[in-house]
């Protein structure tokens, strides 16, 4: 018994050193994978690409062997080989992997990538914008081939705006499909978010910088913990509301397109010199920007044009955007550069087709494409324009709440200036007079009788974050987009006193609104702050539409593939439909015309960005500058109302 034991005990050593032999030549075979495609990195960038070559596909060969054919190693490799096939000018060689690598990218997000937080979520995504450039790239060259387009707009429907649409899953099924618990936990968040944003908007105060600082990291550190908890508990319902796989993803939007339109995807991406010849200066050239457009239309069929460099492009958007801004300055000129730079080559793609649903990037999602213009006409005269982060957004809500009929305006707040000596924010600010406010929301309960109204100091920011998913809610206040400039008196932005020294880096914390402090009526205290990180925690699943008839309420930082990151994109994220928002400085009497309008006309059973056309298309009638007339887009479905009043159809 003992000798059989004594063999038993030699055999299970034998073993063990066989799997420890096993894991040891699985490290080295990996570490040699790692070798080739370093040195595959090293002789791509030298020119030298036939060695680099031999070296890649010995890497994949190695990571296919030993950790299969759907590791994110593997998809690495892919790539490394497709950009050696592209910087060769070998099309069909590098299409099919460039395809297979984004496939295991996207399934590698799809699952890994649930416990992370939006910021994590943000850049996890920016680390993958450069295979999609490369997938750019191969469109650039190749633009005529359908299968390319077909890759390249799978690519920027499944990517562009991903960030923010996780974010507004993650809010959604907390608010509609988690328990107590987890609701319990998301108040927690969005308590501390609170408490964020009114440090980091206060400033240090009586602290030292090293305690400000101190302070700021714990209390996002803990924010940031605590979402990455509740975006792994939603894990197994978030399947429920999963894209569409790749392969079909071109196909599904086609297939929502009304019959007439066509969706334009802007694309903006880093092209990266590719020579074809070898040496060893062949990388030293800089990277560039570029502007792509790609073009869905109902059947399916896809066309693509490269617009080129994106700084012409930007510079022209910088221009028109700072002219529609005043109502002094001349517009027509930077109106007909960008026309000619970014909209009349499309002209072409276009054939017939007069109603577009346009997905900006980039700095173009600054500009009003309505007030474009060609020489003779504005855009607003030949196509009607909606907007829509990414063409994703065309796809069908699963399991969406049904409409609330309820409609909540708040409006002419009661705000008194904070004195000289006091800081309310990083600058100082005055509140000026907006009387036009409260005559706007007395306006939209007449053509909606059913509205509640909250006016001076019942319209405060604690009634505000208490909303739960009013049908239509409308906000006339002061916005601000925090920057170094001044507002002028008649507009309803903030209007600076002193100079800014420091402004908050998160895009959430410079965007807000003014409200009513929750205690005005009592102390006649100053208006209170509320910044777009603390309007993403809303729950607006069923809000059909916000309107922020404020200033800049439209603007934030620009993320090139993510969208503009502010107020509009905090509400897509607390589940409104569409979101009407403010690209400029709004004059407070015009905008009280234009709103009372576009209420007239969704009552008459317009679309959500239609009704806004014709309302900015009566003002230009007596107010021909586009600084009254063009300041607001509409973000997000552009469907008729549905069971907001028994007048409206749908």
């Amino acid at each position: 018994m003992w000798r059989a034991l004594g063999w038993m005990i030699l055999a299970a050593l034998v073993h063990g050193a066989s799997i420890a032999a096993s894991e040891e030549q699985a490290k080295a075979r990996l570490l040699e994978a790692r070798a080739a495609f370093d040195k595959a990195n090293w002789l791509i960038e030298t020119g030298r690409y036939t060695e680099a070559l031999k070296h890649s596909q010995h890497a994949l060969t190695l990571r296919e062997a030993m950790l299969g054919d759907n590791h994110s190693e593997v998809a690495a490799s892919l790539n490394q080989l497709g950009e050696i096939f592209l910087r060769q000018r070998k099309a069909a060689s590098a299409r099919p992997l460039l395809e297979r690598a984004f496939t295991l990218s996207e399934e590698y997000l799809r699952t890994e990538a649930l416990a992370l937080s939006e910021s994590r979520h943000t850049s996890f995504l920016q680390f993958l914008r450069d295979d999609e450039a490369r997938i750019h790239a191969l469109l650039r060259a190749h633009p005529d081939d359908a299968r390319v387009r077909h890759l390249a707009l799978t690519a920027v429907l499944l990517r562009k705006g991903r960030s923010i649409e996780e974010t507004a899953n993650t809010s959604r099924i907390l608010y509609h499909d988690l328990g107590p618990q987890d609701r319990e936990q998301f108040e927690q968040l969005r308590a501390l978010r609170s408490q964020f944003a009114t440090l980091a908007l206060r400033g240090p105060g009586s602290h030292s910088h090293a305690e400000y600082q101190r302070r700021l990291e714990e209390l996002a550190s803990r924010a940031e913990a605590l979402e990455a908890t509740l975006t792994r508990r939603s894990a197994p319902l978030r399947a429920l509301i999963t894209l569409p796989p790749p392969a079909e993803m071109v196909e599904r939007v086609a297939a929502a397109l009304p019959q007439e339109a066509a969706l334009v995807e802007f694309v903006v991406y880093e092209d990266r010199p590719r020579s074809p010849k070898p040496g060893p200066h062949a990388s030293e050239v800089p990277a560039q920007l570029r502007y792509l457009v790609l073009v869905l239309f109902p059947g399916g069929r896809t066309r693509a044009l490269d617009l080129g460099p994106a700084a012409p492009i930007d510079l022209a958007t910088s221009d028109l955007s700072n002219a529609l801004a005043s109502r002094d300055a001349a517009y027509q000129l930077p109106a007909q550069t960008l026309y000619t730079l970014a909209f009349q080559p499309l002209l072409p793609l276009l054939g017939d087709v007069r109603r577009l649903f346009i997905a900006p990037d980039g700095q173009l999602g600054l500009v009003p494409f309505d007030a474009l213009h060609d020489g003779h006409h504005f855009l607003i005269e030949s196509f009607d324009v909606s907007y829509l982060t990414s063409g994703r957004d065309l796809l069908p809500r699963p399991r969406s709440p049904p409409p609330s009929r309820s409609v909540v305006v708040m409006a002419d707040p009661l705000l008194e200036s904070p004195p000289s000596t006091q800081r309310a924010s990083p600058s100082e600010y005055r509140w000026a007079p907006i009387p036009g406010t409260r005559q706007e929301a007395l306006a939209i309960q007449r053509l909606m009788p059913q509205a509640q109204l909250f006016l001076g100091p019942d319209a405060t920011s604690e009634r505000l974050l208490q909303q739960a998913a009013p049908g239509i809610l409308h906000i006339a206040t002061h916005g601000f987009f925090l920057e170094n400039t001044a507002a002028p008196e008649d507009t309803r932005a903030l209007i600076h006193v002193g100079a800014t020294s420091r402004l908050p880096p998160q895009p959430l914390l410079r965007s807000g609104l003014v409200l009513a402090n929750t205690h005005a009526a009592a102390t006649n205290g100053p208006g209170t702050l509320v910044t777009a990180l603390e309007l993403s925690s809303l729950d607006l699943w069923g809000t059909q539409l916000v309107v922020l008839s404020a200033c800049d309420t439209g603007r934030g930082d620009v993320k090139p593939g993510q969208g503009i990151h502010g107020l509009r994109s905090a509400l897509v994220i607390a589940g409104a439909e569409t979101v009407v928002s403010s690209l400029w400085k709004v004059n407070d009497e015009t905008t009280r015309l234009l709103m009372e309008d576009y209420y007239r006309h969704l009552r008459a059973g317009k679309g959500r960005a239609e009704a806004l056309r014709e309302a900015m298309r009566t003002l230009r009638g007596s107010w021909p500058h586009p600084y009254y007339w063009a300041p607001f887009i509409a973000l997000g479905q552009d469907t008729p109302l549905r069971a907001i009043s028994p007048h409206l159809r749908g």
